[in-house]
């Protein structure tokens, strides 16, 4: 029996139940290695006959603090925010780390059609959502904000291994994104230690697995009913899962969340989550961002379009029926 309940602030970790082992194929024990950064809890799981790469797997979790160091932009002293501080004046070189993770967030903002874009903070700003105090807008401070957005104005030189930005105003954030990048460098980590399977997760809205058997078993759930909409195995593969409702406002009996569409500068409506599996934990964090906010119509083309992706969204009009596009190797579908 489901129970309904009204919308209100929901965080990501709603929206995901990890393994937990008890009975049947999962019998046995976890060994759960974590740590918090990013604002959220990182955690490596790992079967208790693999107790042995402890060691290992706190070792992989100071990828998390390093690329943290890197992205954040609630350090000054992070790469990133000299990129934004100094991107206006001129090219600004940076690592090969950051220059790799700008170009393929390019390439992604292209295929999802700009529907995912790390130069949004303009437009968050705009809305309030920054200090946490939403406010409604005016038409002509959203155009000037959206003026100032798109991660395709962004000039990178390849040769030089620089940034620059067109607009004083510009800025990189990479939330959308980092999380799931820093689990794949983490699993980079434990292969090249030696360590055979480990499920990971990053503050309950990306997971990735990697090693043989059965696989590891992930609950997605609709904000709206604590049903499970979708039960995944997954092996080889990640998930990502964006969702509604974790910071809004309501004005003038209307609702307004934090979310906000790139290309036009308003909060998106109409899906309440949506979950993207593919082979890397970046890529899924990318595109549950983009199908939440292009929808269905985008989720269904980028699937086909891009042979092993799984989308999963759930609808405001229908929370209890969600809708699945694609398929992704490495992950199997199982009755809820």
């Amino acid at each position: 029996m489901t129970t309904s309940r009204p919308l209100g602030p929901l965080t990501r970790r709603e929206l995901f139940t990890l393994p937990r082992r008890q009975g049947g194929e999962e019998a046995g024990h976890w060994v759960r290695v974590h740590r918090q950064a990013m604002a959220c809890r990182f955690e490596i799981m790992l079967a208790e006959e693999d107790a042995a790469h402890v060691a290992a797997a706190r070792q992989a979790l100071d990828e998390a603090d390093r690329i943290e160091d890197a992205l954040s932009v609630f350090r000054e002293s992070s790469e990133v925010m000299r990129v934004n501080r100094e991107g206006a004046v001129g090219p600004v070189a940076v690592s090969q780390t950051l220059f790799t993770l700008l170009r393929r967030c390019q390439g992604l903002h292209a295929d999802v059609e700009g529907a995912f874009d790390p130069t949004s903070t303009p437009l968050s700003r705009t809305w309030g959502f920054l200090a946490r105090a939403g406010r409604l807008p005016g038409a002509e401070d959203i155009a000037a904000a959206l003026s100032l957005v798109g991660l395709d104005k962004v000039e990178l030189n390849p040769e030089e291994r620089t940034v620059r930005f067109p607009l004083s105003g510009m800025s990189l954030n990479f939330g959308g994104i980092g999380k799931g990048y820093a689990l794949d460098r983490m699993v980079e980590r434990l292969r090249a230690r030696g360590v055979p399977r480990a499920l990971l997760s990053a503050g309950g809205s990306s997971v990735l697995a990697f090693g043989g058997g059965p696989g590891f078993r992930v609950n997605v759930r609709s904000p709206l009913t604590t049903a499970v909409i979708a039960r995944l195995r997954i092996q080889e593969a990640a998930l990502g899962t964006s969702g509604a409702g974790e910071q809004y406002f309501e004005t003038g009996g209307r609702r307004y969340g934090h979310v906000l569409d790139p290309r036009t500068g308003w909060p998106v409506s109409g899906v309440l989550s949506a979950s993207a599996a593919a082979p890397s934990a970046a890529d899924a964090d990318a595109l549950s961002t983009a199908f939440l906010v292009g929808g269905p119509g985008l989720a269904e083309r980028y699937c086909a379009a891009h042979p092993g992706t799984l989308a999963v969204l759930v609808l405001e009009a229908e929370p209890a029926r969600p809708l699945l596009f694609g398929g992704c190797e490495g992950l199997r579908l199982e009755e809820p």
